[in-house]
């Protein structure tokens, strides 16, 4: 695996002003990114170009690539549409958590789901969104015009972290939501029962669209990294818990271990791809996972 670059950290993307220059700045440096790594063959799908396929017209090949790279490819227009996808971002309150020197896990949420929805519109793909907390509370149907791009992220940008978690209702009302057969992309901290938020995910396998399920976790949270006494707050819920982390580190990270292992087990024997994020890993690492998802799909 390539190593990170600056513009991939979490840190550094966030300092930078509006939602779209974080995602451009993610999407392009990634895209530079392919062709320094081992995946630098999947980057041909990540162009305004794709492989020569038999039947193509032949005044659609780029002739300029050919002498770049004796391969033949051709221009991909407006209506070659090859995927919908729906990114679906949890806005409940536990999603404003950030631990020192972390952003939140809302920020690393919606750079991402930006920069995911930025890439699928670059490519002449179709890209919508939902948000949702206690219930489905935005829906904006997968369109495949660049300009699409404006509306979605100014939707995001319009939205903060609120309201207690019902994943399994919103995702739920989402897949009955969703008309034509296409990819789900869940992000969330799916601090929610696990097997209501599995039935529901169960519910899009049903209607055949493909899942891919990006766990949004702060390093915190997993390892419960705490040096001296605090008082811990539900955000959603208000209860304050004072205690000494360290007489509760152990029992805390095999819990958690436990509930992140149901989770991949459970999306694994539905065939949905699980990917575990804490808010720390490079936004390349997680857009090579939507990547890797998205060509098992093809294959």
């Amino acid at each position: 695996m390539a190593q990170a670059t600056a513009t991939s950290r979490p840190d550094i993307i966030a300092r930078l002003g509006s939602l779209e220059l974080r995602a451009r700045a993610v999407v392009e440096g990634f895209i530079t990114g392919l062709h320094r790594s081992p995946f630098h063959g999947f980057s041909a799908e990540f162009s305004e170009h794709r492989q020569y396929r038999l039947g193509d017209e032949l005044k659609h090949i780029d002739w300029r690539i050919y002498g770049r790279t004796d391969r033949h490819y051709v221009k991909q227009f407006e209506d070659e549409t090859n995927l919908r996808c729906i990114v679906a971002v949890d806005t409940s309150a536990s999603m404003s958590y950030a631990s020192p020197g972390n952003v939140s896990k809302y920020t690393y949420a919606t750079t991402l789901a930006a920069s995911i929805m930025y890439l699928l519109l670059r490519q002449r793909d179709a890209a919508g969104l939902a948000l949702y907390a206690d219930d489905l509370h935005t829906f904006l149907p997968a369109r495949s015009r660049m300009s699409w791009v404006q509306q979605l992220l100014a939707t995001v940008e319009s939205t903060q972290p609120s309201n207690a978690t019902s994943t399994a209702r919103a995702l739920h009302v989402l897949a009955e939501r969703i008309g034509r057969r296409g990819m789900v992309v869940l992000i969330s901290d799916l601090l929610d029962d696990p097997t209501s938020t599995l039935e529901a995910i169960r519910h899009f396998r049903h209607d055949r669209h493909d899942v891919l399920v990006m766990h949004v976790i702060d390093p915190r949270e997993l390892d419960f990294g705490f040096d001296s006494a605090a008082v811990f707050k539900d955000v959603e819920t208000g209860i304050e818990l004072t205690t000494q982390p360290a007489q509760l580190q152990r029992s805390y990270k095999a819990t958690v271990d436990a509930f992140c292992a149901k989770l991949k087990r459970g999306c694994h024997d539905q065939n949905v791809d699980y990917v575990l994020l804490p808010t720390s890993t490079p936004y390349d690492v997680a857009l090579r996972e939507y990547l890797v998802s998205r060509r098992s799909i093809r294959a």
